[in-house]
């Protein structure tokens, strides 16, 4: 049996501060991530060539171009980025995308001869996109990655100024554009299509189809709205101090956390009492803590 190494000893004793049950939903999840990228690639848009972006989609192109199997160039390829971010970014999260690398690769093997869902060009590539989407999007929630593209970036935007979406954009715009001289420009525009059902389907998964939200209120009536905010939604709501940049008044701000479908309501409780509050609504991704909890809208 093969010594584990000491360097990975450590970091496993790491994950024993974490609970087991959290470990083991973690690897669960990028499990099911990682298959669920694979189904969306070898199932939907690689028979139909149609291809992904970053080191996915650089791997699509030398396996239609050298006939090796998809799975072994998205494991070589994504290597070095996994030295790079164990020793720049974090030991776990290194562990974690060389898990779903692994899983990925295997996965892509195992359905390759699969033959392809449906060979509607459409259908394929927007279900392609949000399959893949949905395991990407499972994967980044549950602490891990599974192009190296984004560790690229993280480390690329430290010396450019670029931010890292910026940098994974430019990236992916090359990858496209060469799938154009590949696969030929038809094909290149519906990657370009499944690339764009799958951001916006990995931003779903991250933040929920029901995100939360930050609202901040600014009124001489903030004692009124405050406690129609707790009466009329349930939400808590704080009182911060606040001065006026021009006037030098001080003023009183709210602040609390709303779902998005809550956002309609709250305006109507702040037109009610002041008409003439300044309101300003942003989204966020995360809410820890407190006692906010999402509820169901009746």
């Amino acid at each position: 049996m093969t010594e584990i190494p000491a360097e990975l000893q450590r970091e496993i004793k790491q994950h024993q501060g974490l609970s087991k049950s959290k470990l083991l939903k973690r690897i669960l999840f990028i499990f099911i991530g990682a298959v669920l990228m694979a189904v969306g690639l070898e199932i939907f848009l690689v028979p139909n060539k149609v291809i992904d972006g970053g080191i996915v989609g650089i791997s699509i192109i030398l396996s239609h171009l050298l006939g090796w199997k998809l799975g072994l160039f998205i494991f070589l390829l994504n290597i070095p980025f996994f030295f790079i971010g164990y020793k720049q970014i974090g030991k776990t999260f290194a562990l974690s995308t060389l898990f779903g690398i692994i899983v990925l690769s295997i996965a892509t093997s195992l359905l390759h001869p699969v033959p392809a869902f449906t060979e509607d060009l459409l259908l394929a590539t927007v279900f392609g996109g949000i399959i893949l989407g949905v395991g990407v999007g499972i994967v980044i929630r549950y602490g891990g990655s599974l192009d190296g593209t984004e560790i690229l970036a993280i480390l690329a935007n430290k010396r450019l100024p670029f931010s890292v979406g910026e940098i994974i954009m430019f990236f992916n715009i090359f990858i496209l554009g060469s799938a154009g001289f590949v696969f030929g420009w038809n094909r290149a525009m519906y990657s370009l299509i499944a690339y764009f059902v799958a951001f916006k389907t990995i931003d779903i998964v991250l933040e929920g189809l029901d995100e939360s939200k930050s609202a901040w209120i600014i009124s001489d009536q903030y004692r009124e709205i405050g406690d129609a905010i707790l009466a009329r939604l349930g939400r808590g709501v704080t009182y911060l101090n606040g001065e006026g940049a021009y006037t030098g008044d001080d003023k009183k701000v709210i602040f609390c956390i709303i779902t998005r479908l809550e956002e309609a309501k709250l305006k109507s409780i702040v037109e009610d009492h002041d008409p003439s509050a300044f309101l300003a609504v942003a989204n966020i991704a995360e809410v820890r803590g407190g006692r906010f909890k999402k509820k169901d809208i009746h």
